[in-house]
């Protein structure tokens, strides 16, 4: 090969490199500020889903009245802004936290579940968060209003805290409040972790029965609640899991999972986690008649004195 068709050679080959150089280090910052935007994205969904659980947390602790875990989760300078909607007419109440919680030690509160359907969060330097939440508010699984909240949250040593809690108040349409079991489910399994066991009972009919495995049925909704109570007592952090309902031939399966800690008096503080079903038949009245719930007692009294992982 002669020395002059070497060196066009060669310049074509160093040519083509330094193109395919340019053309990979111009793709360098697409797929730089690609892999920032996916770490800001990722974060910002994190947070989202924190803020989402910690709003549900809020709304659980309200539709069971529990002053302890509310007052945990808001500032000592909270305010409560409620814009309600009746007659034709809005009407505005603001109330400190404090006064809110005189407020519910004051009456005989019955419980509720709030459900949201959408959130609106922004998250601002992961310190200030501003939280819009549309919700419906169920009462035995029965809607009875829909409340917008809106929430205003400050991170505190590291913790997120309520600083102000608002929302509007709009009662649903008498025709549209139709019993639906799956949200009665849901409040009757919220309700379990109320630490109140009237609220379980509350779910029964007056002369309702609710039997846990092979022991008599408790009748009548004071015997309900010393049911109630019993798990309460031995297992204070209680949340009962709703799982599914499964209709059957003669009734319908409520299928949940109990997770807790043996803490009460004389406990071991051992960790709990069991699931079982309550066969319901449902009355007139949309509440329970008769329950006849099934769980391993064996593996149940196993967990309380040893735990879950042994």
């Amino acid at each position: 090969m002669n020395k002059p068709l070497r060196n066009s050679i060669l310049s074509l080959v160093l040519l083509s490199i330094f193109i395919i150089s340019c053309q990979s280090n111009q793709d360098k910052p697409d797929l730089t500020e690609k892999l920032v935007s996916d770490k800001k994205e990722s974060t910002v969904n994190a947070e989202e889903e924190e803020i989402k659980a910690i709003v549900e947390r809020l709304l659980i602790a309200a539709g069971n009245y529990n002053i302890e875990d509310l007052d945990d989760m808001t500032s000592d300078k909270a305010m409560l802004g409620i814009s309600s909607f009746k007659d034709g007419t809005w009407s505005n109440s603001e109330i400190t936290i404090d006064e809110y919680f005189d407020n519910v030690k004051n009456r005989e509160p019955k419980p509720y579940c709030e459900l949201v359907s959408d959130y609106n969060i922004i998250v601002t330097e992961g310190r200030l968060a501003l939280v819009r939440a549309d919700a419906i508010l169920y009462r035995f699984g029965i809607p009875q209003t829909r409340e917008i909240n809106n929430f205003t949250l400050l991170k505190e040593n590291g913790k997120w805290k309520f600083l102000n809690i608002s929302f509007t108040v709009n009662r649903i349409a008498e025709e549209k409040k139709k019993f639906d079991l799956d949200i009665f489910a849901r409040s009757y399994a919220q309700a379990w972790g109320s630490k109140k066991p009237e609220f379980v009972a509350s779910y029964f009919a007056e002369d309702g029965s609710l039997q846990v495995n092979d022991g008599d049925p408790a009748k009548g909704r004071n015997a309900i609640s010393e049911v109630a109570q019993g798990f309460m007592i031995d297992l204070p952090d209680m949340i009962v899991r709703y799982d599914s309902l499964v209709p059957k031939s003669n009734g319908t399966k409520f299928h949940w999972t109990l997770i807790a800690t043996n803490s009460g008096p004389a406990g071991t503080g051992k960790k709990v986690k069991v699931s079982g079903f309550e066969l319901w038949q449902i009355g007139e009245n949309g509440l329970i008649k008769e329950s006849k719930g099934s769980f391993p007692s064996e593996e149940y009294n196993r967990q309380l004195e040893f735990g879950i992982d042994n």
